[in-house]
């Protein structure tokens, strides 16, 4: 038998938790003095303390904790029902790592306000160009929606194209639309679904290749305010609002949603270079 404090050590607890757990009926001791109140813990409860202390590191409630125990669910159930809550729990926190990283490209949008020089910003006729792409949806145009659509379109793209015998002869463009169903007139889907294009430029016959999904269009000519951005396209947002400020002080509105024209695409993401093509027509 051992002591309360002696428990405690065993269990990398704490004695005031050990009293609390014994108050709400969690943890009894084994064996309480009657004279004197101190408590006695045996060995074995040491299994009863290690499962409460990892249900409730998991996020689980003391009472939703006395309720598992309380079903005697064995260890192999234990360890899927922690499996489980530990791969929620991993979910939620890659979750709010990438909320986090959004933050902080607001906050360098916002720490870079009046400060981002404009001078890059270039009115110009892009010509027409051929295109081979896949296309999926987006739940929104927020960087969080789009990264996760954009980045398999393109990981199946080049394979698919390899298999057909199709080599890229100029940069990756990606391209979006509103989706139809989230296109309200005068309103251009703000805030609902995307359409994505990604695709790379190419010199294959228009159409369909084959079955794989790949579609090769002609994208006509279109006059375009040009920005340069260098770094990761999950930081554009800065380089975006200096274009948007350009457009606004020299009396231009955008048609529509800009290209991005990827111009050099090392491994490092944070070396990539895109240029933006904003569909623009004056004011």
């Amino acid at each position: 038998m051992f002591t309360i404090g002696d428990f405690a050590r065993y269990g990398r607890v704490s004695p005031r938790m050990l009293r609390h757990y014994d108050a709400i009926g969690l943890l009894r001791p084994d064996r309480t003095d009657p004279a004197t109140g101190y408590r006695f813990y045996g060995a074995a409860q040491l299994a009863r303390l290690n499962r409460i202390i990892a249900l409730k590191d998991l996020g689980f409630t003391l009472q939703q904790v006395g309720a598992v125990l309380d079903e005697q669910v064995g260890p192999e159930e234990l360890r899927g029902m922690l499996r489980l809550r530990r791969a929620e729990l991993a979910e939620a926190v890659a979750a709010a790592t990438a909320r986090l990283a959004q933050v902080e490209v607001r906050l360098r949008s916002i720490e870079s306000e009046g400060h981002m020089p404009a001078d890059d910003v270039v009115i110009k006729t892009v010509p027409a160009v051929r295109v081979a792409e896949l296309t999926g949806t987006a739940a929104s145009y927020e960087p969080q929606d789009i990264g996760p659509v954009i980045g398999p379109l393109y990981e199946n793209l080049f394979p698919l194209l390899e298999g057909a015998g199709i080599r890229p002869t100029g940069p990756g463009i990606a391209r979006y639309d509103d989706a139809p169903q989230d296109s309200p007139e005068g309103e251009g889907g703000s805030g609902g679904a995307i359409v994505v294009h990604a695709g790379v430029t190419v010199s294959a016959p228009v159409g369909p290749v084959g079955d794989t999904g790949v579609e090769v269009v002609e994208l006509p000519p279109f006059e375009a305010a040009t920005i340069v951005h260098r770094g990761a396209m999950d930081d554009v947002l800065p380089t975006a609002q200096t274009l948007a400020h350009w457009l606004d002080a020299h009396g231009y509105r955008s048609t529509g949603y800009a290209r991005e024209v990827t111009l050099e695409c090392p491994p490092d993401r944070d070396q990539w270079v895109t240029e933006l093509q904003e569909p623009v027509a004056k004011v």
